[in-house]
């Protein structure tokens, strides 16, 4: 193994690790605020919006990534209503491309695991809920999608790290992640196997940040769930009591 070089390509493979950070963070952000309400959507809509939802999840949970990212970056420049409207100043570059198919992806998922984790709430909850007068909206903000998160938290760790390597495959329509630039210099320096077990062993550093991270917010959350812990007793206290 040439640990020379696997030192020497670090700062080029830390700078795809950049790009890969960028892409996960927009993802997932652009992906929960669309499987929010597409959750909420799912169990309370009408039978109309309901079925759309359905085929949308369907559609991004049924098909390989790899496939919807080919259809947003080529496909969408097949029609003329795109590239003639404003919406092609942003379509045409990779990173948008990636980032949109990425959050469509991720909203699926995400909005599934909400979905069920919105049913899982105590139907008690949600009747005192309506007991104490809040409509709705209210109740979802106050009661039902927290507890919903709580919930789903776990799922959805699983969820971060399958798009953490789903992110590789930007590389494949020119976004210069750390997939893609290890790619770059293996085609430069004929030595894949140092330089795919470093790329490998920053994508195992990332997750393991990624999973302590959700961990601790998992057992944070879950706080309430926990006994509380009994302060010991005084035990010389006591027995001057006695005496």
């Amino acid at each position: 193994m040439n640990l020379d070089l696997m030192l020497e390509s670090l700062p080029a493979l830390l700078k795809g690790t950049v790009i890969t950070l960028q892409l996960l963070a927009a993802s997932l952000i652009c992906g929960m605020i669309i499987a929010i309400p597409v959750a909420v959507l799912r169990v309370n809509g009408n039978v109309v919006i309901r079925l759309i939802l359905h085929c949308y999840i369907y559609f991004f949970r049924g098909t390989p990534l790899l496939v919807q990212i080919f259809l947003v970056y080529y496909g969408l420049a097949q029609f003329d209503v795109v590239r003639d409207s404003f919406l092609w100043l942003y379509l045409r570059q990779a990173w948008v491309c990636a980032v949109l198919t990425f959050s469509l992806n991720t909203a699926a998922y995400t909005a599934y695991i909400l979905r069920g984790a919105i049913q899982a709430v105590p139907a008690g909850e949600i009747e005192a809920a309506r007991a104490c007068g809040m409509s709705t909206a209210l109740a979802y903000r106050a009661i039902i999608l927290p507890h919903a998160f709580r919930l789903a938290l776990p799922a959805y760790g699983n969820e971060v790290v399958s798009m953490l390597k789903s992110t590789s495959l930007a590389s494949t329509i020119t976004v210069m992640e750390l997939t893609g630039v290890t790619n770059t210099i293996v085609a430069r320096t004929f030595s894949p196997y140092e330089l795919f077990v470093t790329a490998a062993l920053i994508y195992l550093a990332i997750t393991y940040v990624l999973t302590s991270a959700l961990r601790a917010l998992e057992h944070r959350l879950s706080r309430h769930r926990r006994p509380l812990t009994q302060p010991r007793a005084n035990l010389s206290g006591n027995s001057h009591a006695t005496t």
